[in-house]
């Protein structure tokens, strides 16, 4: 009886960890004018497509590992979302910004124009809250901006 009670034991266990090592997100893209993007690439480790958005914007991803906390969003036309994931982050609701053309400028001043728009995502997000785009007035997540510019370190 002893043998039979530990086996269980030990078999619950095994089941609960193995559920324990999986998430699922699921959320909402838009773009900063707030129009729905379609056909959105997920993708894990920047190589690992992961799935798209559907005509709405909506994702559902299931089976994503526990120690993933990177998520690359990317599009033609706008520009790729980087995102870091808390751990208690199953809602993700992404805004991306527009990939424009900046003709005849520097770099330095195109990403600063890009961070320009980039600082006001958060309020962006909650406009979109606001008007019952998003479920979440403030996103579990936290994006990087990444520069076309780089300083030499000499």
């Amino acid at each position: 009886m002893k043998k039979i009670v530990a086996t269980f034991i030990i078999v619950s266990i095994s089941i609960g960890s193995l559920h324990a090592q999986n998430k699922t997100i699921k959320g909402r893209i838009t773009s900063e004018f707030f129009e729905t993007m379609a056909g959105v690439s997920i993708l894990m480790n920047d190589t690992i497509e992961l799935g798209r958005t559907d005509l709405n914007g909506v994702f559902q991803i299931d089976n994503i590992p526990v120690s993933v906390n990177k998520i690359l969003f990317r599009v033609v036309g706008l520009e790729p979302a980087n995102i870091e994931l808390a751990d208690t982050c199953n809602e993700v609701e992404v805004i991306m910004m527009a990939s424009f053309t900046y003709d005849f400028k520097a770099l330095k001043k195109v990403d600063r124009l890009r961070m320009k728009r980039f600082k006001k995502l958060p309020e962006l997000h909650r406009e979109a809250f606001e008007k019952g785009l998003f479920k979440t007035d403030k996103a579990c997540y936290a994006q990087a901006f990444i520069p076309n510019y780089k300083k030499r370190k000499n």
